[in-house]
């Protein structure tokens, strides 16, 4: 099996994405880092493995990491053992961890956060608005994340106040181009902030989830301070990076079809079919780390062997033609079925994917009656995607408003 390294400046995920269809439905891929582990690339092969109860997230299985041969300075050891919550175990250490969190993300209880959505919404395009007539912006910086960070911070009680520190912390922690001499430091001071803004919570409970997990611990759900802590982080990280990456990518496809965009507009097609084709097509995560075999494990013609690592590129699985058929490359807001897993399956299910719909289908409308006339500043071709191997992300999504 030919291993094929992932790009860590993601120079172009599209080509790469098509490399790893083609060695599947297993391809055998190095890390950034030299770190080696299996990718699944297809859908069908990709629903099975997720509900799969011989892999795992115990990173204890990892034959590599038994080996002492996973560095602590990897610059992806964030992702690859974040700590213990519940993206890293399962059946009922993970139901537990979870249960909280999905029952404050449910669909019905997600629709009560629409109007302060809206609000939040309307007061960052007054700001666009406000801006000298002419001037180019960067709407990822000024639109697409101020919105999903301040949604998913009210929810947790984060105060606006740690939003800047957040942002350079987290850029460091998906980055693949972080210094190795850097990555404990930045690691130590992500669970020093976190640690404060939940013991800030615990001296001062408010209406928010996080106050929501110290009283359950309190009450005899037995949650532990890391486990709170870690949990609080993953929410914040997954709560706000996806979302950025979806608007982002609406727009984009949008301007860059522009027939497709006159039919969303005039209103003959949903923005709801727009935001689930961009979430198949051009999905806001390309690769997520890290799952482990428990035993040798069949994937179509190949083999997943016990003891090693997989990861889920669904930005290869997006366009599977085996799943899409033959027009699985092309963006198309008419497409019917449309099952994609761009939010993940099984029992590890993004429990935020309502909210980040949400989220887009608020904000996406919004902006195009605001500005019916925007467009990108740059040629599509000259936006650049940021270092990270998880997440499809630009530096910056330059547009003129019109």
């Amino acid at each position: 099996m030919t291993r094929i390294a992932l790009d860590p400046l993601v120079a172009d995920l599209d080509t790469e994405s098509a490399a790893l269809r083609a060695a599947g439905p297993l391809a055998e891929v190095e890390l950034p880092g030299g770190v080696h582990c299996y990718a699944v690339t297809h859908h069908a092969e990709a629903r099975q493995l997720l509900t799969d109860s011989r892999v795992v997230k115990d990173i204890n299985v990892w034959n590599a990491w038994q080996r002492g041969e996973i560095p602590m300075d990897w610059p992806l050891i964030g992702l690859a053992n974040p700590g213990r919550s519940m993206l890293t175990v399962d059946g009922t250490e993970h139901r537990r961890l979870r249960a909280l969190v999905a029952q404050a993300l449910t669909v019905k209880r997600v629709e009560r956060l629409r109007s302060g959505i809206e609000a939040l919404t309307n007061a960052s395009l007054d700001r666009l608005a406000a801006l000298p007539k002419g001037e180019t912006v960067d709407l990822k910086a000024e639109f697409a994340y101020p919105l999903p960070m301040n949604v998913i911070s009210d929810l947790m009680g984060v105060d606006a106040a740690d939003h800047p520190r957040l942002k350079e912390l987290f850029e460091k922690f998906f980055s693949t181009q972080t210094p190795p001499e850097e990555v404990p430091q930045m690691m130590a001071d992500l669970g020093t902030l976190f640690t404060k803004i939940v013991d800030d919570k615990r001296a001062n409970p408010g209406d928010d989830l996080t106050s929501a997990l110290i009283a359950a611990s309190e009450e005899g759900d037995h949650l532990t301070d890391e486990e709170i802590v870690n949990t609080l982080q993953l929410i914040i990280a997954a709560g706000h990076e996806t979302t950025i990456s979806l608007v982002v990518n609406v727009v984009e496809a949008l301007q860059t079809h522009p027939e497709q965009r006159k039919r969303v507009l005039s209103g003959e097609v949903p923005w709801e079919n727009v935001i689930e084709e961009t979430l198949r097509w051009n999905t806001p995560t390309s690769h997520v780390l890290i799952r482990f075999a428990t035993e040798d494990i069949e994937v179509g013609d190949k083999v997943l062997p016990k003891g090693e690592a997989l990861i889920v590129s669904f930005g290869a699985l997006g366009r599977d033609e085996k799943q899409y058929g033959p027009t699985a490359g092309e963006f198309d807001i008419t497409r019917s079925p449309n099952r994609h897993i761009a939010f993940g399956h099984g029992p590890h299910v993004c429990p935020g994917a309502a909210l980040s719909r949400l989220e887009a289908g608020v904000a996406l409308p919004a902006l195009y009656e605001r500005f019916p006339d925007l467009d990108l500043a740059v040629p599509a071709s000259e936006l650049r995607n940021k270092p990270i191997v998880t997440q499809n992300d630009l530096y910056e999504l330059p547009v003129d408003l019109g």
